[in-house]
């Protein structure tokens, strides 16, 4: 029921327009819709002494996402924008959110700043009441008429984000509907209300950040002050406010381990066999260190061991026992000189004295490769120039609409990989190679060899017209030119004879 009553609210907000207002003869009230700042639209729905705030830095082309969801002609919900339902400054600022209100007719006459209120001509299925005290607008605490919706699934916590100190993921979530808002409740009694982009994802994600981290992976700084009181409390239910109204998974037990450091500093190191270090300064004398990073790794006090690593990017972990704190992880490189590959027929192999295993770490840790003056990167939004399982280079490649590699020609490629040093650098001839041999008969024989592409062997021979009887074959104009010799002599000895 909380579903369909989400469609038809979603619809009648869209309906939405400055025609006259659903009027209730008993108290003047009428209904609408506000631009509500975040402050006023979690004031009476939160127990947490700091305010929400606007999200001030948001991720470009995304803060005006704000296209609402809507139901499709068969009857299909098609999703809204990341940020559905908010309003913004339109310089990059998310203010707050486009909410169904109800309010006194008189009321609204005495407000200055209407908050951009726009009639709705039907009793929405959830709104928030609005007071007015001296000029001044209070939002109450939402009206859910339907009643509060309960949801199943858990909630799980992260405390590894790019996003964020946590990130929290539920597996059932409101279908069919415009997130407008969350609320994360916990043991100790504060709620923390989320926002658009910052906080709030699509398919149940969460983030925020409490103070440690200072910016997420695009460069956005974090508004941590609300959120800052979360560390080490326990999270019992996640509310999700859609235009049906509230709908809740409860019964949680979701503890959400102190903060220590967002990440911890690691020296790098020289692959094959050693030791490097990392600073354990950052944690606590409580903090019960164990570590580990990988097969062949061992870790003592800041020190970490290893035996016969290969070159690479490695990841120490380092966790509390106690449970108290979360998990704080460092990466590093162990590096070396050694080239390990060559190129031969149109792919990377191992070069002379290594194994296919160390080719196949230096294939799989290539980061960028060099195409005369243009640099590509790899990875999963790279272009493949090189195959990380084969080796093979990839002459149809293209970056975006252009070809890397454009028609036949010589090219200088510089293939940089993590944990090697230098780069290898070699040189590919896309051009046909001609040769020419010259026969011993009167009229030269050419034979022409054309090698394919990137080294394949691929031949043809070509011959020219000759009036020996097989051009280019020494072996049948030999006999021919004893016969004429022959023949010279017998003229010459009759003549004598004569």
């Amino acid at each position: 029921m909380k579903k369909s009553l989400s469609i038809l609210s979603a619809a009648l907000l869209a309906a939405a327009s400055v025609i006259p207002s659903a009027v209730s003869a008993a108290d003047d009230e009428v209904y609408g819709t506000m631009q509500i700042p975040y402050a006023d639209f979690y004031a009476a729905e939160l127990n947490n002494s700091v305010a929400v705030d606007a999200v001030s830095s948001a991720t470009a082309n995304k803060w005006n996402m704000t296209d609402t969801g809507s139901v499709q002609e068969d009857g299909s919900w098609k999703n809204g924008g990341l940020c559905a339902g908010t309003y913004n400054d339109g310089a990059g600022k998310i203010l707050g959110v486009v909410y169904p209100v109800c309010i006194s007719q008189a009321d609204l006459d005495s407000l200055t700043d209407k908050y951009n209120f726009t009639a709705l001509d039907t009793k929405p299925a959830a709104y928030k009441p609005v007071t007015v005290e001296g000029g001044k607008a209070s939002f109450g605490k939402l009206v859910d008429s339907d009643g509060e919706e309960t949801l199943g699934g858990e909630v799980k916590v992260s405390t590894r984000s790019n996003y964020g100190d946590y990130q929290i993921s539920v597996s059932e979530i409101p279908q069919n509907a415009d997130i407008y808002g969350v609320i994360v409740k916990t043991s100790e009694g504060t709620s923390y209300g989320m926002r658009a982009l910052e906080n709030i994802w699509r398919n149940g994600a969460i983030s925020w950040g409490a103070g440690v981290k200072e910016k997420e992976s695009h460069g956005n700084v974090l508004s941590s002050e609300h959120y800052k009181s979360s560390q080490g409390q326990t999270i019992t239910e996640v509310t999700f406010i859609t235009l049906g109204g509230y709908s809740t998974v409860s019964g949680q037990n979701v503890y959400l381990p102190v903060k220590v450091a967002d990440s911890v500093s690691v020296e790098n190191g020289k692959a094959g066999s050693g030791s490097t270090t990392f600073d354990n300064s950052v944690f606590p004398s409580d903090y019960a260190q164990t570590a580990s990073v990988a097969e062949g790794f061992t870790v003592s006090g800041n020190t970490i061991s290893y035996t016969n690593a290969k070159p690479g990017s490695y990841t120490l972990t380092v966790s509390d026992s106690n449970g108290k704190y979360s998990d704080v992880s460092g990466s590093f490189q162990l590096t070396t000189s050694d080239i390990p590959v060559k190129y031969a027929d149109g792919k990377l192999v191992a070069a002379d004295g290594f194994t296919a295993d160390d080719a196949a770490n230096f294939l799989k840790n290539i980061t960028s490769v060099n195409v005369g003056e243009n640099t590509y990167r790899t990875g999963r939004r790279g272009v493949t120039i090189i195959d990380a399982e084969t080796g093979e280079i990839k002459m149809d490649a293209k970056s975006g609409d252009t070809n890397v590699f454009a028609g036949a020609g010589k090219y200088s490629i510089s293939v940089t990989a993590t944990g090697y040093s230098e780069p290898y650098n070699f040189e590919i001839d896309t051009n046909p190679v001609t040769t020419s041999t010259t026969s011993t008969t009167n009229k030269s024989a050419v034979t022409t060899t054309t090698a394919s592409k990137s080294g394949s062997k691929s031949a043809s021979k070509t011959t020219s017209k000759s009036d020996s009887p097989k051009t280019g074959d020494t072996s049948a104009a030999m006999p021919i030119a004893a016969l004429a010799a022959a023949g010279v002599c017998a003229i010459a000895f009759s003549k004598r004879r004569k």
